[in-house]
């Protein structure tokens, strides 16, 4: 008998397919193959939603067309990650919100190409309003997924 709670541990592995839906997966046709990042624009407020949205969520409207984004922004907001979690890469790894330039909102993806060893060195990098640019996977590796760019640092030019 027990005279506390009682834990139980239950490990649940699903595996769930679901329709990323029309604008969703044109979004990952374009990355696959173009290499290109796009938003969709609302034709009332004018924002152009990256990821792309079927509809604005600050007018509820219909987008109504794809625009290109460049492929470089700035960080808004990032995490870095020390510890382990199954399905995910090996620590420490880095992600951050990036609000890409011609865009109104942040996508969200791995930052590559810095040393996170030294924590506060890496939380330096990383700041908010941070420059970083897109790097894509090579063309014959593309699988049209989010996995298929990253974000990197861009190097300050030297003076």
């Amino acid at each position: 008998m027990s005279d506390g709670v009682r834990t139980i541990v239950e490990k649940w592995n699903l595996t769930y397919n679901h329709s990323a839906g029309a604008v969703a997966s044109e979004f990952f046709d374009h990355l696959q193959r173009d290499g290109r990042l796009f938003g969709r624009q609302c034709p009332n407020c004018r924002r152009v939603l990256v990821p792309p949205r079927s509809f604005c969520d600050r007018c509820f409207v219909d987008t109504d067309r794809w625009v290109p984004v460049a492929d470089s922004g700035v960080i808004e907001m990032f995490t870095i990650v020390y510890m382990k979690f199954q399905q995910l890469p090996d620590p420490p790894y880095a992600i951050a919100y990036v609000r890409l330039d011609g865009a109104d909102t942040a996508i969200l993806n791995y930052v590559k190409g810095l040393d996170l060893t030294d924590q506060q060195q890496a939380v330096r990098a990383l700041k908010p309003g941070t420059r970083v640019r897109v790097a894509f996977a090579p063309d014959d590796t593309r699988l049209g997924s989010v996995l298929d760019f990253w974000f990197e640092p861009q190097l300050k030019a030297s003076s």
